[in-house]
Formats: C-alpha cells, sequence, structure tokens
C-alpha cells in the first residue's frame, strides 16, 4: 500500500490540504495517511501525530522565544516522518516549519518525494531560498501564475494549480434565514486562524462594532471562525454583552452569510481572495509588533500586505495596517464606503478582473491530487 504522510502548520494549511487529499481520495482509496493537521484531516479520518496548535506560532519574536520548543518539534517530526516511510511527503504552506521538516527528511531518506503546495512568497521576500528549495523539494505546487518564472530558473518542477479560494464551488445551498435577523445588513469580520492574530485583531474589531452601534442601528455582524477558534471568541463577546455578533465556524454557513454581506473587514492574508470573489466590498487590518513590524519592513520587496493590491502594485482595497489599525480608523474607512456606492462598484470590477487573470483551468485541489497521484504511480 502506498503511503502519503501530510505536513500542515497551521489551520489554514489543514483546511488547504484536506481539499487535496479529499479528491485524491477518489482517484485512490488504497493510500495509507499519517500527518501533522488539525480537524479538516481528521474528518477525512488521518490522524496527526500530536495537536497542530503546539506548532502555531506567529510573528519572529515569538519564534525565537520558543526557538528551543520548536526545534524539538521539527526533529520529533523528521522522527515520525521516517520512521512511517512514506512514498510522498506532501508539505503545505507555513514554510518555515514545513520546509525545515522536509529538508531534514530528504537528507536522510532521498528517495521520499516531497511535494510542496503553496510556494513561499519569494516575491515578497528572501529570494534566495530558491535556490535551497531546490535541493529537497522535487515539485512545487503554485497557487498564482506569475510565480512559475521563479522556479522556471531554478528549473524545480512546477505546476501552476490555481488558488483554491476563488473556484466556482457547487456547494449545497445552506439555509440560514434563522441566523439572519430581519431588516438587518450584515458585515462579515475575519480575525484571522491563529489564534494569536485572534487576540490582537478581536479587541479592536469589537470597538468598531461598538462604534457602529452607537449611530447605526441596522447591522449585525459576523465573525468567522475557525471550529478552534470559535469558542474563544464566544466568551470574549459575551463577556461584552453586545447583542448584534455572533460567531460562525461551519463553512457552508461561513459562505452563505459571506454571500449575504454588504461588507466585510478582513485581515490581511489569502481569505481576502475569498471576499473577492464572493463579490463583497472589504478593507484589509493588521497589526503587528513594533519590533516584528520593522523586521518585516527591511526585508519585504512590496508595497502593500495585500495580494490584490500587490498583483495590481496599487491599493484597490485599502489597507489598515499598524497605527491606523484601530477601531476609529476601521469605522472611518467602512462608513465610507458605505456612503459611496461608486467607490464600491469600482473596487469589485478591479478585483472580478485581477481574480480571472490567476484562476486554474479546472480547480487547485484537482490539479495538485493529479500531481500526487502521478508520483504514486510513478
Amino acid at each position: 500500500m502506498k503511503k502519503i504522510f501530510i505536513l500542515t502548520g497551521e489551520p489554514s494549511g489543514d483546511k488547504l490540504a484536506s481539499t487535496v487529499i479529499a479528491k485524491l481520495k477518489t482517484k485512490n482509496s488504497e493510500i495509507k495517511y499519517l500527518s501533522v493537521g488539525g480537524s479538516n484531516l481528521k474528518k477525512l479520518g488521518i490522524n496527526s501525530i500530536y495537536d497542530l496548535k503546539e506548532i502555531t506560532y506567529l510573528g519572529f519574536t515569538s519564534v525565537i522565544l520558543n526557538i528551543f520548543k520548536i526545534r524539538k518539534k521539527i526533529n520529533q517530526t523528521v522522527e515520525e516522518i521516517i520512521k512511517f516511510n512514506p512514498d510522498v511527503l506532501f508539505s503545505v504552506d507555513s514554510p518555515d516549519f514545513t520546509l525545515r521538516v522536509a529538508e531534514k527528511v530528504k537528507k536522510i531518506k532521498n528517495n521520499i518525494k516531497t511535494v510542496h503546495y503553496v510556494a513561499p512568497q519569494v516575491w515578497i521576500w528572501r529570494k534566495n531560498r530558491v535556490k535551497k528549495i531546490k535541493k529537497f523539494i522535487d515539485h512545487i505546487l503554485l497557487l498564482f501564475d506569475f510565480e512559475k518564472k521563479y522556479f522556471d530558473e531554478e528549473n524545480i518542477k512546477n505546476t501552476f494549480v490555481g488558488h483554491p479560494l476563488i473556484e466556482t464551488k457547487n456547494n449545497p445551498k445552506t439555509l440560514i434565514q434563522d441566523l439572519i435577523p430581519n431588516h438587518k445588513k450584515i458585515i462579515s469580520l475575519f480575525p484571522g486562524s491563529r489564534k494569536s492574530e485572534t487576540l490582537v485583531l478581536l479587541p479592536i474589531l469589537i470597538s468598531f462594532i461598538e462604534l457602529m452601534n452607537k449611530k447605526h442601528k441596522d447591522y449585525f455582524f459576523y465573525f468567522h471562525a475557525t471550529e478552534e477558534n470559535k469558542n474563544s471568541i464566544l466568551e470574549i463577546i459575551k463577556q461584552k454583552k453586545i447583542e448584534n455578533i455572533d460567531v460562525i465556524s461551519e463553512e457552508n454557513i461561513k459562505s452563505e452569510v459571506l454571500s449575504k454581506s454588504i461588507f466585510a473587514v478582513s485581515k490581511s492574508g489569502t481569505v481576502s481572495l475569498q471576499i473577492c470573489n464572493a463579490n463583497i466590498p472589504s478593507i484589509i487590518i493588521y497589526k503587528l509588533s513594533f519590533i516584528n513590524f520593522m523586521i518585516f519592513k527591511m526585508l519585504v520587496n512590496v508595497k502593500f500586505a495585500n495580494i490584490i493590491n500587490i498583483i495590481n502594485n496599487r491599493e484597490i482595497i485599502p489597507e489598515l495596517l499598524q497605527n491606523e489599525c484601530n477601531a476609529q480608523e476601521v469605522y472611518k474607512t467602512v462608513i465610507y464606503f458605505l456612503k459611496n456606492p461608486d467607490l464600491v462598484k469600482k473596487q469589485l470590477a478591479e478585483c472580478n478582473k485581477t481574480l480571472d487573470g490567476i484562476r486554474s483551468k479546472t480547480s487547485s485541489s484537482d490539479e495538485s491530487s493529479t500531481v500526487l497521484f502521478n508520483y504514486l504511480v510513478s
């Protein structure tokens, strides 16, 4: 029986991996799996060697503070992969963790094929990583077509698979009438999948809601959360005793609520593509510690945080970062958009044009599962 070890580093990677493996299972049901994964892979019956929370860290300083713990986890993961002896090591995103593991595995057992899904963003920083990756990654799966040139230059096998968040999905419609209060306009809020992101952005978003409630009574706010973060967000909201907020984590419900929203406020990240794909106007927020931000500023090669803005090299979706990432600025920017429908139309038109240029022909999960399948049968 062929074997695959799936290596993720955070909930978003677990979710991406599960979509690919679900497709692969339809191509070949006779595959044995083991993982470092979360709830999405668990739903597919795939065990994780430890809880994903143990390796989910944010920011340079927290990594430095936990360096010995992370090193121990990397070594433990390598040992378990070697013991499992897979035909393919399928690593997903979180390059600072997954690629370090893949590199060590390849040195010990060169015959294990390494396929990495979601290329490290070498177009943003650390372009020299491409030369290093060549030594231990057999195939890299790209979310964006413009990334190909960076890996083609080093003759690294790569496939543009497209981004899963901008695919047209035929999910069954979920009846959410009971969730949406009558005569309320919905604003969707995305505080991030990492607990550490949520801890920073949640207070800002709650204060934003309080500002909205002082002058506007016709809005209802939904926090889009992971299963892992849902309960902790609910606890904080209960303490605030704000009635026009709810937290949702089930994927179909989240998609339906987003589609019914009039606006979204999202942390910087790939979820903004999902918002654009749903044709919902939005703004981006993000905040790092001062030290992390200064390190980030020194290393990056791009002007913007959001992928839509990066691709266009101009601000199409407003970004409120660092000092501007506060409740007052979020409130002012959201209200400005809601009062200017022409501004909303312009943003949506430019976002749709950008998305049309980065879609794959089929689906990211289908393209990726085909690459994995070919490595198993070769």
